[in-house]
């Protein structure tokens, strides 16, 4: 097993990164098409085709999902996943035409390099046709402009990226998740609960502040807004629809409470995507919890693979162990 989303049987990743600009996009396609859902906590979201997700909506598979940077110019990226896929004769069947359905969702990652850097159509076809069931981590994709703990602004925070991760039972039901992290809180490891990214005492400084616990204190007036988002998304072999899709999200999403402190504020645009991919038979709950374990490793291990570009900081320079875990 690769410990990725791409344990998940009918699942390929690839990534375009621009690491001058400090942008990119990561594309998950699921070409033979899978049921999805969505769980939206955020409140400074930007998205595309999202509404397809919904239990009513007509629509009843997508064929990929799209994670860009370049914040809302980056949506209109896209068109090139679209075009890589009507080349492929894939997706939703009409009268005239089969139509590629590619919910998709940004972090605004305009702070670290070019705010006129953004993904492009062009950019996203790259990353498709570069897809595979190995990729990599860290400071790649949607991660490359990412950055976490900005409640002092960018020049307290500290790298971010994407991770992936996953679960598999002997019974065969596989659970994977993969996220971009670029969340305004800070980092956690799940099994400890240690801080090991996020808002650093000082531009120059090695000490983290505990976001949650300044805030806390109704003392501190937040230095920039709507620059945060993590978008995530887990995939299972599981036979489950549209609605149940949905409660899997919203189940997985609690592994994203557990790593990023505090999670979900106002400034926050975070989106948790669900696909079902395969008929083996497992309870909803099941599948939730597994979502929510493996979610929440994807998220940290996205961290710790970052790679800070000489700009920011990263969680292995102040804490040289967390790459062990």
């Amino acid at each position: 097993m690769r410990d990725s989303i791409t344990d998940v049987p009918g699942i390929r990743v690839g990534h375009y990164t621009d690491r001058q600009g400090m942008t990119g996009c990561t594309v998950i396609l699921c070409e033979d098409g899978a049921a999805g859902g969505v769980d939206i906590r955020g409140t400074a979201t930007s998205t595309r085709q999202v509404d397809s997700l919904d239990p009513l909506h007509i629509v009843t598979e997508v064929h990929a999902v799209l994670f860009t940077g370049g914040s809302a110019f980056g949506l209109d990226a896209a068109a090139g996943v679209m075009d890589y896929l009507s080349e492929r004769n894939t997706g939703f069947d009409t009268l005239y035409t089969r139509v590629p359905i590619v919910p998709a969702a940004v972090i605004f990652d305009i702070s670290l390099a070019d705010h006129k850097a953004k993904p492009t159509a062009a950019d996203t076809y790259a990353a498709c046709e570069a897809a595979s069931e190995d990729f990599q981590e860290g400071s790649v994709g949607a991660g490359t402009g990412a950055s976490v703990g900005k409640l002092f602004g960018i020049d307290q925070a500290m790298k971010g990226g994407l991770g992936t991760a996953s679960v598999v039972l002997e019974s065969g039901l596989a659970v994977g998740a993969i996220a971009a992290v670029n969340a305004f809180g800070d980092i956690r490891d799940p099994r400890t609960g240690k801080l090991v990214a996020g808002t650093r005492n000082a531009p120059d400084g090695t000490e983290l502040v505990d976001t949650a616990a300044v805030i806390s204190q109704a003392k501190v007036r937040v230095a920039n807004a709507f620059e945060h988002t993590v978008i995530a998304l887990v995939a299972t072999n599981a036979k489950l629809t549209k609605a149940e899709l949905c409660r899997v999200a919203r189940m997985a999403d609690a592994g994203l409470s557990r790593v990023v402190s505090p999670a979900h504020s106002a400034f926050d645009g975070d989106v948790v995507f669900s696909l079902s991919c395969g008929d083996v038979s497992s309870d909803t709950n099941t599948v939730g919890v597994l979502a929510a374990e493996a979610l929440a490793r994807a998220i940290f291990k996205g961290v710790v693979a970052a790679d800070g570009m000489n700009l920011l900081p990263t969680a292995t320079d102040l804490f040289p162990e967390a790459s062990r875990r």
